[in-house]
This record gives structure tokens, sequence and C-alpha cells, in this order.
């Protein structure tokens, strides 16, 4: 089932998750649901905030890298076989030297911007079966791995942009909020679900 994302704005994404347990209903079809969303709105990752739940859950599918000519052959390689469920995360290191990469997000359509991130991550988190993973990623991977989890921990990548590109893009963000934006994908926004209520 394709689920609404939520727009900037919305006090969820901003809220750091809280993690689950084996026991968390509907666990399976909640995955199965963020990969179908995710899917639908052209995206690579996902996490569980920006479909209203404050848990610590999110899903990478670098498979759409795998057409981009940008990247080498060993690149698109990888890409095109990398899914992961990421329970529980917690990032244990970030190294190397900060690299900027044009970012943008599902719930903040229509906005790129350039953000530096270390290039390697290690990861601890449950994948969907529940067992324990400590890996290291790079490049690509790593940069989509940190953009979800700083999701979970409340983080949005118009965070880590400078004052003055805050600036710049301050109405665009009020225009998603309201609402005010041409979007092909399911999304619900906070400012017209104030007027509802």
């Amino acid at each position: 089932m394709i689920l609404p994302i939520l727009a900037y704005g919305d006090p969820i994404l901003r809220k750091k998750g809280i993690d689950i347990d084996p026991n968390y209903p509907n666990l399976k079809k909640l995955i199965e649901n963020m990969h179908e969303t995710m899917q639908a709105a052209y995206g690579i990752g996902l996490a569980a905030p920006q479909i209203g739940l404050s848990i610590r859950l999110f899903i990478v599918d670098a498979s759409p890298f795998a057409e981009d000519e940008e990247f080498t052959e060993a690149e698109r390689q990888e890409f095109a076989n990398f899914k992961r469920t990421f329970i529980n995360a917690k990032i244990i290191e970030e190294s190397g030297d900060e690299w900027a990469f044009n970012e943008g997000c599902l719930s903040i359509p229509h906005i790129r911007e350039d953000v530096f991130r270390q290039p390697k991550v290690t990861i601890e988190y449950l994948d969907e079966n529940f067992e324990k993973q400590v890996e290291e990623f790079n490049g690509i991977i790593a940069r989509v791995i940190q953009h979800e989890y700083d999701h979970i921990e409340g983080i949005l990548f118009t965070d880590k942009i400078s004052s003055l590109k805050k600036r710049l893009i301050k109405s665009k963000l009020s225009n998603i909020s309201k609402g005010k934006i041409e979007i092909d994908y399911k999304m619900r926004f906070p400012e017209l679900k104030k007027k509802r209520s």
C-alpha cells in the first residue's frame, strides 16, 4: 500500500525515533509498504518518520543509481544489488574528508542542495529478521545511509546547509509545508492538516 509522505514542516519529522522490538505490529507489512511508497515516489531511501512513525526504521534501495551513467560499472553493479532494511540503527563512526554531493528528499520536493558528509560510515543495526549487523559503507551508499539515519534523529538535509542558502529557500520551504507545490506522489502537508482540524 502506498502511504502519504509527510511534507517539510510536519513536527514528526523533527522527533527522534524510538527503538522497536520484533513484536512491533505488522512490521513485515510496514516494510513492504515503505518499499512500495518509496518506489512510487522514485526514491532511494525512506525513513519511518517520513510516513508519520517516530520509530528507528529506514530502508535503502540504491538500484535506481545502477542506471546512472556518471558512475563506474563497478559502482553501478554494487547499486543494482543494494537493498537493506535498517532497524534501531546506531552510527558507530563516520570517517574521511568531507565531500559535497547534491542531495534531495522526498519530504522536501523540488529542492536540492550540496551537503557535506564524510565518505565512510560504520553502522550497527538490526535487519528485517532482527539479526544484528555491523557494516562499513563508502561513497554514495554511505551518504544515502547518513541521510536516512538523520531522519530517525529528527534531522533534515536542509539543517546541514549554510544560513545564506537557508534564507534563499525559505519561501520554497514555506510553500511545501502549505501544499503549494506540484507533486506526482502522495503527500501529507502540515498546513493543510491544521486547516482541517
